[in-house]
């Protein structure tokens, strides 16, 4: 990613609507699970690189409250994040009257850029699902790594998922890399081990396939 990656995304969300994109999901079922079966609700998740995705919308209604969506992109979390207070903030006829009529956000919000993010905290889920795999060089790669060290606890989890080994060489008119199960978690030794992987087949809303390698790493 570019130092332009702000810019990028920025036009993608500002002129696509969110179930045009070929990463779009309507449910995302592969990430949920990974995450429940790795890490209770009661722990602290962040998706990066979320985009517009209903992750966070699917995080809170399976009990989680400590939800951070992070991603290059303002306009993109702006989506999200008024499609999830909305969630929360009824209209007045709905709601009970000891409640305040502004309730607190239920997900923490980040616009960064996560090659510069500086974590203030640590999680015990890191979630990205096609994120990693636009970081072509290894140098982006390498910082990655050493923030996802930072911000996850030891012995929480890095749930991550890339276009596998026999994926699209290319997204939103930017190359990407292609991962097999090992050699995505090579690249996260020694600070991460592995602990599961399995593929995936995405279905594009235009009706392609996009083969996606997930793995599960422990950090350690």
């Amino acid at each position: 990613m570019s130092t332009s990656a702000a810019e990028h995304w920025d036009t993608v969300y500002g002129t696509k609507a969110t179930d045009e994109v070929s990463w779009f999901q309507r449910q995302p079922t592969t990430s949920l699970r990974l995450i429940t079966s790795m890490s209770p609700p009661s722990g602290a998740v962040i998706d990066v690189g979320a985009g517009a995705s209903t992750l966070v919308d699917t995080l809170l209604d399976a009990g989680w409250s400590d939800v951070t969506v992070l991603d290059v992109s303002a306009k993109a979390l702006a989506l999200v994040r008024d499609r999830v207070n909305d969630r929360v903030n009824e209209p007045a006829g709905d709601r009970p009257l000891d409640l305040p009529s502004e309730r607190p956000e239920p997900a923490s919000f980040v616009v960064a850029n996560v090659l510069s993010w500086q974590p203030e905290r640590t999680y015990d889920a890191w979630h990205d699902r096609a994120v990693f795999h636009f970081l072509v060089g290894s140098e982006q790669r390498d910082q990655y790594v050493a923030t996802a060290s930072r911000a996850v606890r030891p012995g929480g989890v890095v749930v991550l998922g890339t276009f596998a080994a026999d994926g699209p060489t290319q997204c939103s008119g930017l190359p990407t890399a292609r991962y097999d199960a090992e050699g995505l978690a090579a690249v996260f030794e020694p600070g991460f081990s592995l602990e599961h992987s399995e593929r995936e087949e995405h279905m594009t809303p235009g009706g392609a396939v996009q083969p996606f390698t997930w793995v599960v790493l422990r950090r350690t």
